[in-house]
């Protein structure tokens, strides 16, 4: 009976909660497993799946709390916020692939088709290409495996009820934001630059020939000189995103130390 069910008594079961409200917190907020696309019934599915897994594991490393449902509440917030705090590196390079993606899409001209079709929002088709194959290196890196270690190897660090917010992780929270701003900029530099060059060629064969509607060359000049780009510079985008990935471990690292 005990290798059917995980738990069999009270406190197994509150220990299960406080496993599952980790795991939750994570696979909320982690691009991959809480995106938009993904429908709510998958994700509860793959939280509790995942919990049914590592919580053999974790087990012993939980001790027992008290069973009031005050108790109880405070630590499955606080649980939460440990997962969502570690998906939080995460979300910062996405972030920074979704804004490479606008800054691309904005110096191509696709960002007009938002005028002509506003129920689309402000989701460029770049953005959304580019979103998909930073998942598509996530995936391929194993980079998902690293967060599912870092969920287990936790409890070592963070205790049940453990996290807290300190002066230093708010900082370190902050710093790590700013680089997201740097990283969408080498992103999106081989395109950005050679749309810059086309744009002082075209600037000066529009004072070379006046009559030349250089606004009309412009669009089609842009998308093309752009995609082409953007394809020619894959294993550049590949490359700094291998760099972006294989540093969360070592900031994973810094997290723990932070919260605890």
């Amino acid at each position: 009976m005990s290798g059917v069910l995980p738990f069999l008594s009270v406190d197994d079961f509150t220990s299960f909660i406080m496993v599952l409200a980790r795991i939750a917190g994570l696979f909320a907020a982690i691009p991959l497993f809480g995106g938009n696309r993904v429908p709510q019934t998958v994700k509860a599915a793959a939280i509790l799946a995942m919990t049914l897994v590592l919580f053999p594991i974790i087990r012993g490393s939980i001790p027992q709390v008290a069973t009031n449902p005050l108790t109880i509440g405070i630590l499955v917030v606080r649980e939460a916020l440990v997962g969502i705090t570690l998906s939080i590196l995460s979300q910062l390079i996405f972030a920074a692939v979704e804004f490479c993606g606008q800054l691309i899409g904005m110096q191509m001209g696709l960002s007009i088709a938002s005028l002509f079709d506003p129920d689309q929002g402000q989701t460029q088709v770049i953005a959304t290409f580019q979103g998909l194959l930073a998942m598509l290196f996530f995936m391929t890196l194993g980079v998902h495996h690293l967060f599912i270690r870092a969920i287990v190897e936790s409890y070592e660090v963070l205790p049940v009820g453990a996290w807290h917010m300190s002066g230093e992780l708010l900082h370190f929270v902050i710093s790590a934001t700013s680089g997201l701003f740097v990283l969408a900029i080498k992103l999106a530099a081989p395109v950005m630059v050679s749309l810059l060059a086309a744009g002082m060629v075209l600037g000066i064969m529009a004072r070379s020939f006046p009559q030349m509607n250089v606004f009309m060359i412009s669009f089609p000049l842009n998308i093309g000189l752009g995609l082409l780009i953007l394809g020619a510079s894959l294993m550049a985008f590949g490359q700094t995103l291998n760099e972006a990935f294989g540093g969360l471990a070592g900031q994973i690292r810094i997290l723990f130390k932070l919260m605890a």
